[in-house]
C-alpha cells in the first residue's frame, strides 16, 4: 500500500524543475567530477548531517580523519565521524530496496554509539523538542511490520524516484524504528535511494542545505506529522533537492573550460541562437565570457555567425 501524500502544483513544478537539472548535470559534469571534488562534497555531506544531530568537527577536522590524521576533539564526536566516512565511502555496497542493507548501514553508522546498533529498537520512543514531545513514534511492536511495508513500497517502479526518496525518508522518520541514528539514516537513504536513479546524486551534498534550513526541516516533519500525509514534507525536500543542484551547476559552469562549455550547448541540439540563448544555459558566465566562446567557436569552424552587435545571430553546422 502507498503511503499518503498528495501530488500538489508546486510537486509538480520542482520535480519538472529537478528533472532538467539533472539532464544538465549528467551532460555537463557526471563523466568530469575529478576526484577532489568528489571528496569535497563527500565532507560536506557528512560534516551536514552530523552537524544537525550535534557533531562539533569542523570540515577541517573531517578532512583530517579521511586522510587517516589525528585529531583533538571529542570521542563521540570522532566516532561518529569515522563511522559516516565508512559508510560514505561503501555508498555503492548498499541497495535501498534491501532491508538487511538498511539494518547493515545503521550498525555502521551507530557503532560504538549506542547498545542497539544494526537492528530495530525494542521499547517505546519519542522526540523531545526543547520541553515538549515533537513526535511519539509507533510501539516498538508494530516497527517491523511498518518498515517492511515501507521497503515493500520501495519496490514500486510506478512511483517516480524523487517522489519515492522524500516519502521513504518521512516515513522512516515518523516510524522512528531505532532507539538513535533515525535522522542520519533518513537523509542516507534518500541519498542511496536517489543515487540508484540519478548517479549525480553521489556528490550532490544537499544535507547542507537541510543543515542551513534546519528549523524548516523539522517543521516540515511535524506539519506532515499533523496532517497525517508527507506532502508539506516532499515539498520542502524537493525545493531543497533542487536548490542543492543549482548549487552545483552553478559552481561547476564556472569551472569548465570554453570548448565543454560550447560542446555541451551544441548537444543540446539548437540550431539557431544568440548570445543570451547561450548564457541561459551557462547563468553563472558573464557577457564578455560568453562572447570569447562564441568568437573561439566560430574560428575554430564548431559554429557560424551572422550579423553585428545585438543583432549576431549562430548557428550549428
Amino acid at each position: 500500500m502507498r503511503p499518503p501524500y498528495d501530488i500538489t502544483p508546486k510537486i509538480l513544478q520542482l520535480v519538472s524543475s529537478i528533472s532538467e537539472k539533472i539532464g544538465e548535470a549528467n551532460t555537463l559534469f557526471l563523466d568530469k567530477q575529478s576526484p577532489q571534488l568528489r571528496k569535497q562534497n563527500k565532507i560536506k555531506t557528512i560534516h551536514s548531517s552530523l552537524q544537525i544531530e550535534g557533531n562539533t568537527l569542523s570540515e577541517d577536522q573531517i578532512t583530517a580523519l579521511i586522510e587517516n590524521k589525528r585529531i583533538i576533539g571529542p570521542q563521540k564526536d570522532i566516532t561518529e565521524v569515522l563511522n559516516a566516512i565508512e559508510v560514505y565511502e561503501n555508498l555503492n555496497a548498499y541497495k535501498s530496496s534491501s532491508e538487511k542493507s538498511f539494518l547493515s548501514a545503521h550498525a555502521t553508522l551507530m557503532e560504538e554509539l549506542i547498545d542497539q546498533y544494526g537492528c530495530y529498537r525494542t521499547r517505546g520512543v519519542g522526540v523531545v523538542k526543547g520541553s515538549q514531545v515533537a513526535h511519539l513514534a509507533p510501539p516498538a511492536s508494530n516497527v517491523p511490520g511498518l518498515m517492511k511495508d515501507l521497503f515493500q513500497y520501495l519496490k514500486n517502479d510506478n512511483e517516480l524516484a524523487l517522489i519515492k526518496s522524500c516519502v521513504f525518508h518521512y516515513e522512516m522518520e515518523f516510524i522512528h524504528p531505532f532507539m538513535d541514528g533515525n535522522g542520519r539514516m533518513g537523509r542516507l537513504w534518500q541519498t542511496i535511494i536517489l543515487k540508484e536513479k540519478y548517479a549525480v546524486f553521489e556528490f550532490l551534498p544537499f544535507e547542507t542545505l537541510i543543515s542551513q534550513t534546519q528549523d524548516e526541516y523539522y517543521q516540515s516533519l511535524s506539519a506532515s506529522d499533523k496532517s497525517g500525509n508527507s506532502t508539506i514534507f516532499i515539498e520542502y525536500m524537493l525545493r531543497i533537492i533542487d536548490a542543492s543542484l543549482a548549487n552545483l551547476l552553478n559552481v561547476n559552469s564556472q569551472t569548465l573550460t570554453s570548448e565543454q562549455r560550447i560542446a555541451h550547448f551544441i548537444s543540446l541540439g539548437k540550431i539557431k541562437f544568440s548570445r543570451k540563448d547561450y548564457m541561459d544555459v551557462f547563468k553563472t558566465i558573464s557577457s564578455a565570457t560568453a562572447s570569447r566562446d562564441l568568437k573561439k567557436a566560430v574560428e575554430s569552424s564548431f559554429i557560424l555567425a551572422e550579423g553585428k552587435g545585438n543583432q549576431m545571430r549562430y548557428f550549428v553546422k
